[in-house]
């Protein structure tokens, strides 16, 4: 089943395509759409992750940093077919 990620990318609003096997997850795909180098961030993401007590660190971490880079509001389109 084919996967979509929806964002918004600086007030424009996107849908893009989305595959476990080419992206680690939905954020990283946003920002390879918008061609925004993440070495430096999943640097930082990593060093927050192993100086946090848990994983919402790191999830306020990811979500700041990408509203700074003018990715919003990233998630997963569900399949709106009747089964």
């Amino acid at each position: 089943m084919a996967r979509q990620v929806a964002y918004t990318f600086k007030g424009e609003e996107k849908v893009i395509n989305f595959a476990y096997d080419k992206y680690h997850d939905m954020y990283e795909a946003a920002a390879a759409a918008e061609g925004i180098n993440l070495d430096r961030f999943l640097a930082m993401e990593q060093q927050v992750a192993m100086t946090s007590k848990g994983s919402k660190a790191v999830r306020d971490f990811r979500t700041n940093e990408f509203a700074r880079m003018g990715l919003t509001n990233i998630h997963f389109v569900r399949d709106e077919q009747d089964a």
